[in-house]
């Protein structure tokens, strides 16, 4: 395992307390204080304990007895009602512990250039951080867990020293056993023990992360084939046509058969803890033996006895799970700093400042001027020295067959990439130059790969917890869902799916596309883009999208990807791509009546599908 330095731990220690603040509020306070009662209560009743001893063996005054017994019973009764309130709280704290966790995820994925939401290695460093804390509680919740070990050790030292300095000014007559050199070596036996459990730790440590990378495996394999494969509803269609069950098993069976095999972990990670428990037990004998000696030499009272055996006892506690924090906050650090450098991760597009005009005229102009793109990692143009100009209010439709570019050409005019060549213009003016976010608030965007919600209609057409009921309404039958809706009896309050609400309705593929269609009007963005979006229609649904296209799209900008090149005739222009290059613009009648263009042939290649022999 990689060491740490102690600066280094300190500063991401810091930093993890306050990712906790902010995520989990309260959690660590309320665990603190808990523990902070929870580790007095011993010591009131060894010192109470004492007392009643030595009244019993001396002056055995009742009332001084009686008080003594009073005072720890309600001292004890005080204590142990606030853990109950305090210990309620951090109950329901904590149980909602890993859904905050999910949300430091969430925040810093959205803030994710998107090139590296699609970056297959930054998502894979995602999902080791991600299944380490929520698998084994690496990181943040070994924080949460350590601040009553903290707790507990400052509270153990603490007040130990106080109950036990006495014993080492108890005097028995005898240079020997009460030269002052007794307490340095009891203090630094305890502390050579704790070394001695901490360095046994560690090795423990090593091999429990060995065995983490090992379960992290098994348990991604087994997410992958016993749960995704079986209980996603289009994978497990194929699952049990071809009886994929089998296979899966002997996967899964072999994966833990060898972990079963592997014997050698467990037997090491056994072994280290026993020993640390041997080195504590070896100074616990010798505190006892020293206060039985002073004890016997008559230096104190029977009650002392009790108390200083106890004290020096949560004495040794306290030092040795202090050396055991100290090892165990190392373990912890290197997670978080895994965690740390994935939500660190810089955004590396720029932001841009300047406010999007806002014209009452719509009259917004769209250049791409000499754009070419390659993804990263590639050397391969999915874009090359594209040139291409329209404004607000007309219709584009972007054609061309199966990795021609037209996505990609989206992306760019979306930014959520940036060209690798060339530049794209608002208004004359480079969109990089304007606040990225109000830039993309210029859009409406249906993708082919759309994805609605399990909120209620209205919730996933208005993208938001509240919304305006009669635009919603508006919306869904602009967008061809009239009579679907007319079937909910809660209209826009119908929740969809069943994850959250029994009552949830499915809705068909189709009909999502026409809810994402109405999401994307509900926006009312002056730019509404369309990827494939009557690609699970019927080609009755199909053809009321078109009839209303004029009347959806409004004075907007309406980008219209398809590869079905009937549906482009209404557009006002055409671009058709191939190979990642703009090679044609016109309308329909102007590219049909060049013979020779891509247009032409695509035209008629697909006509014979619309012609009846």
């Amino acid at each position: 395992m990689n060491r740490i330095s102690i600066k280094e731990r300190v500063s991401l220690t810091k930093r993890g307390f306050g990712v906790l603040k902010e995520y989990c509020p309260g959690l660590v306070q309320g665990k603190a204080l808990y523990e902070l009662l929870n580790s007095l209560q011993p010591f009131i009743s060894v010192w109470f304990s004492a007392r009643i001893i030595d009244e019993i063996a001396g002056q055995r005054r009742m009332a001084a007895a009686a008080a003594y017994v009073t005072g720890a019973v309600l001292l004890n009764f005080l204590c142990a009602a606030l853990k109950g309130i305090v210990g309620q709280v951090c109950n329901k704290r904590e149980a909602m512990m890993w859904s905050w966790f999910r949300k430091i995820f969430a925040d810093k994925e959205m803030t994710l250039d998107f090139e590296d939401v699609e970056n297959a290695e930054i998502q894979r460093r995602r999902q080791d951080v991600e299944e380490n804390l929520y698998m084994f509680g690496n990181g943040l919740a070994q924080l949460v867990w350590g601040t009553p070990t903290f707790i507990r050790i400052f509270v153990n030292i603490a007040a130990s020293a106080a109950l036990t300095f006495t014993l080492f000014l108890s005097k028995t007559g005898n240079r020997l056993m009460d030269h002052p050199v007794w307490m340095a070596g009891l203090l630094l036996g305890f502390i050579l023990s704790g070394l001695i459990n901490s360095s046994a730790l560690k090795k423990e440590n090593d091999i429990f992360i060995n065995w983490c990378k090992g379960t992290v495996w098994f348990n991604r394999v087994f997410q992958f084939y016993g749960r995704d494969l079986y209980m996603n509803p289009e994978k497990a269609k194929d699952v049990r046509i071809y009886k994929q069950n089998s296979f899966i098993s002997k996967i899964i069976g072999g994966l833990a058969q060898k972990d079963r095999e592997d014997r050698k972990p467990n037997f090491q990670r056994s072994f280290y803890p026993a020993l640390g428990v041997l080195a504590v037990g070896a100074a616990d004998m010798v505190c006892y033996l020293f206060v039985v000696a002073k004890a016997f030499l008559g230096a104190f009272s029977v009650g002392n006895i009790v108390q200083y055996v106890a004290a020096l006892s949560k004495l040794g506690e306290g030092v040795k799970e202090f050396m055991y924090m100290l090892a165990d906050n190392e373990v912890y650090c290197l997670h978080l700093k895994k965690m740390f450098e994935f939500l660190d991760l810089p955004n590396k597009m720029y932001q841009g400042s300047l406010t999007v005009e806002k014209r009452d005229d719509n009259e917004y102009y769209v250049e791409f001027r000499d754009v070419s793109f390659k993804y990263p990692k590639t050397d391969i143009y999915a874009l090359h020295h594209v040139n291409i100009k329209f404004k607000v209010g007309e219709k584009l439709a972007v054609v061309g067959m199966n990795g021609s570019g037209k996505t990609t050409f989206i992306k760019l005019l979306c930014r959520l990439y940036d060209p690798t060549e060339g530049e794209i213009l608002l208004n004359d003016v480079n969109i990089k130059k304007y606040d990225y976010q109000e830039y993309m608030s210029i859009f409406s965007v249906v993708f082919q790969d759309f994805q609605l919600f399990s909120f209620s209609l209205g919730q996933n057409v208005a993208a938001s917890a509240e919304f305006d009921r009669e635009k919603v309404l508006a919306c869904l039958e602009k967008a061809g869902f009239g009579e679907r809706l007319e079937s909910m009896p809660k209209g826009a309050e119908t929740s969809l799916y069943k994850n959250f609400d029994s009552d949830g309705v499915e809705v068909s593929g189709g009909e999502a596309q026409k809810i994402a269609l109405a999401r994307a009007l509900y926006k009312g963005a002056p730019f509404i883009i369309l990827d494939e979006p009557t690609a699970a229609l019927d080609p009755v649904s199909e053809y009321e999208v078109y009839s209303k296209f004029d009347e959806i799209a409004g004075d907007r900008t309406a980008v219209y990807i398809s590869h079905r090149l009937a549906s482009c005739r209404f557009c006002d222009k055409i671009a058709v791509f191939h190979e990642g290059a703009v090679i044609q613009t016109g309308n329909h009648e102007e590219l049909l009546a060049d013979t020779d263009g891509k247009y032409y042939e695509l035209w008629n290649a697909q006509a014979q599908y619309y012609t009846i022999s």
